[in-house]
């Protein structure tokens, strides 16, 4: 604690974490989302030491997007941390660019406001995409556990 009773600046830092990490962190956090079943790459965000936040970065779910150009954050979530949410998605967006895609993006729902993706350098589109439901068979279920109406999709030119 300060002087004046405020607790003192959030030290956040980032590091690469298994995808079993991330997913029980999403177990346990996200408000509407099941843990992922894949990913390219997880990161987790550590306030002190202690794991406040987690990015699961993947290849896009929509098929006609181009996967070698687009890496696609599939989940973000956090327990509440001060600037963690901002924090992975910069990390995300550097990643990206790093390893030579052009372009970032996520999805959000409509009740979601984006503030931590606009402090990160995000932009959203100007139309909710249509949602749906997905005409496929897994043996997930993965298309009947998602939120299936619009959302608005969120993208970062990296390149």
């Amino acid at each position: 604690m300060t002087r004046r009773g405020h607790r003192a600046p959030h030290h956040l830092a980032v590091r690469l974490i298994t995808l079993a990490e991330a997913r029980a962190f999403i177990a346990l956090h996200h408000r509407h989302h099941k843990p992922p079943i894949g990913h390219r790459l997880s990161v987790g965000c550590f306030d002190d030491g202690r794991l406040c936040g987690v990015a699961v970065l993947s290849r896009p779910v929509a098929r006609m997007t181009d996967a070698e150009s687009v890496l696609e954050v599939s989940r973000v979530c956090t327990d509440g941390t001060p600037n963690a949410c901002s924090k992975l998605l910069g990390v995300a967006a550097r990643f990206a660019r790093l390893v030579g895609f052009e372009t970032i993006q996520t999805f959000t729902l409509p009740e979601e406001g984006g503030a931590s993706l606009r402090a990160a350098g995000w932009t959203r589109a100007p139309r909710l995409s249509p949602g749906g439901s997905w005409n496929c068979r897994t043996r997930t279920g993965r298309c009947e556990t998602q939120p299936k109406g619009p959302k608005w999709k969120w993208t970062r030119r990296v390149a």
